[in-house]
């Protein structure tokens, strides 16, 4: 199949940052003809996203609030062994599917789906059907790049909706369930209530490696529900595998010499503590949408750059979790955390950290043994 188009700007990638971008260019430059390419049937995957009220700016928050299925402004709760607390700060999640059909409603053929990229240049992409999108400008978000340029643990989750035969009583989002024997490093479940008789049940890991055993996990999920007696039909399946950075050479990840601009993941712009990317997905967007589209890959590296300069604080606090702590113990170091005042919390989550904040987080009596601390710190392996 032979032909040719032309935009404006090409966004190959139709996952959260490249979604979130042609948002953007849609509402703030509608001047600009622009073409998102999805390699996959939907633009979104099969994902749930979910952030916290803090983590996007109330005068952002237009650019997401479209996209939410689920809300909950009565706050959400974790759970430690001898701890548990609730904490105010509303929580929403995105599911792919409203993801998808709300840029489809928006762009119509301007959302390309099931178009693969072969080829991507600075001014055109060819598909993998032959045909060939001429640009004025090209942006990569088709998500996770070789990060063997990078220091990283892994955060893993397998995620099962159940729809039950008798309500849960579950009234609010548990972020960390971490009451839960403790395997493959840090281990919590996070719920999800959707309505009263449907819920989400991800078991997830803090790990040294990113091997998922599906099957395994998929047992203690069923184990979890089973204890509480919860019993019905599952609806929905995800898993995924995200990066927890803490350390590598930038450089090297994104070399100076790459003629090809990057978004989201694709970027290193995400958390590097917890892997999360929507608050950058939203910063990003909007100041892309915010200047000219010429000299991009210079310009998108140079805006990953500072991000990851400023992330250092992040890497540090990774390189304490996977370095200095024993993984049947990790989750004294996120136990300690969560009895911290309830805004620190927050805009930790959203990579805001005041000076302030990183001492809060860091003084007192430490959750790891000192000794490992600092040879966590000063081993090379670990930057």
């Amino acid at each position: 199949m032979n032909g040719e188009m032309e935009c404006d700007l090409a966004i190959v990638g139709g996952g959260l940052a490249g979604g979130l971008l042609a948002h953007a260019f849609a509402v703030l430059r509608p001047e600009v003809r622009l073409m998102l390419i999805e390699s996959g049937p939907q633009a979104g995957g099969n994902h749930l996203w979910s952030f916290f009220d803090g983590d996007v700016a109330d005068s952002d928050r237009w650019l997401v609030d479209p996209f939410i299925t689920h809300r909950w402004p009565q706050g959400h709760d974790v759970r430690f062994p001898g701890f548990e607390r609730t904490l105010d700060c509303g929580y929403q999640s995105i599911e792919s599917g409203r993801f998808h059909a709300t840029l489809a409603a928006l762009l119509g053929p301007r959302l390309l789906t099931g178009a693969s990229a072969a080829v991507i240049a600075p001014d055109q992409v060819t598909l993998a059907d032959g045909r060939v999108i001429r640009a004025g400008a090209v942006i990569d978000a088709r998500g996770a790049v070789d990060l063997s340029a990078l220091r990283c643990g892994w955060q893993k989750f397998v995620g099962h909706s159940l729809h039950l035969d008798a309500p849960h009583g579950v009234d609010r989002p548990v972020i960390m369930d971490a009451t839960v024997d403790q395997v493959d490093g840090y281990r919590f479940v996070y719920l999800l209530p959707r309505d009263d008789r449907t819920i989400f049940i991800e078991d997830t890991y803090y790990s040294d490696t990113p091997d998922l055993d599906v099957p395994a996990i998929a047992a203690r999920i069923a184990a979890y529900a089973a204890a509480r007696g919860w019993d019905g039909t599952i609806v929905h399946r995800e898993q995924g595998v995200l990066p927890v950075v803490h350390g590598g050479a930038f450089d090297r990840f994104w070399p100076a010499d790459d003629p090809i601009a990057r978004a989201g993941v694709r970027a290193g712009l995400f958390q590097p503590m917890t892997g999360y990317s929507l608050p950058d997905a939203v910063r990003f967007a909007l100041w892309l949408a915010g200047r000219p589209l010429d000299d991009l890959p210079a310009a998108t590296r140079a805006h990953a750059r500072t991000c990851w300069r400023h992330g250092g604080y992040y890497r540090l606090l990774g390189r304490m979790l996977f370095g200095a702590a024993r993984p049947p113990l990790r989750w004294r170091i996120f136990a300690r955390f969560y009895r911290l005042p309830a805004p620190l919390i927050q805009r930790f989550y959203s990579g805001r950290s005041t000076i302030v904040d990183r001492i809060r987080i860091l003084c007192g009596r430490p959750p790891v043994p000192i000794r490992s601390a600092m040879r966590a710190l000063l081993d090379p392996s670990f930057r």
